[in-house]
């Protein structure tokens, strides 16, 4: 018996027609608008960098912005590491730093742009900047998850 594409055969099903798998949409069923896409999807991600001599172009990996207009998900992850950034430059203003990481923090949920489109948000907040705390570059991927995606990127791309 030969299986189509993306379907497998249901073992509880007695005639042994195949049925499609739990994540993929049920072709009868009109898609919903309302709840989260189980599919996979396009997401978008930058890294908030510290760069505390920006003449030297040294800098630090501080946090992850991740971006999903399909799953309607802006999620920010923000750690710094004290020891690093002094070691890239011991004058750095240490308290100036976490308020201006909090701020990018802060700009996902709340503030001025609280009630604007999230992808208007995450355009904001991925302008490029000539500051101390700038964004990254965009990066895209595909996820089902995007808040998995943030926690793998943050353990990633920050915590190493």
């Amino acid at each position: 018996m030969s299986t189509p594409p993306n379907h497998l055969p249901n073992p509880t099903d007695p005639s042994g027609h195949s049925s499609p798998p739990s994540h993929l949409p049920n072709p009868t069923t009109p898609p919903s608008h309302s709840s989260p896409p189980s599919h996979t999807e396009v997401f978008e991600y930058a890294l908030i960098r510290v760069v505390p001599r920006v003449e030297r172009g040294e800098a630090i990996n501080a946090g992850v912005l991740v971006y999903s207009k399909s799953f309607r998900y802006l999620g920010c992850a923000i750690e710094l590491d004290e020891a690093r950034l002094l070691a890239i430059d011991p004058n750095t203003d240490v308290t100036a730093v976490r308020a201006a990481l909090g701020a990018f923090e802060r700009a996902c949920t709340e503030g001025p742009l609280a009630d604007r489109p999230l992808g208007e948000r995450f355009r904001w907040l991925t302008a490029p900047r000539s500051a101390i705390v700038q964004p990254g570059p965009v990066h895209s991927g595909i996820t089902t998850d995007p808040a998995a995606e943030l926690d793998r990127l943050f353990t990633t791309l920050v915590r190493t």
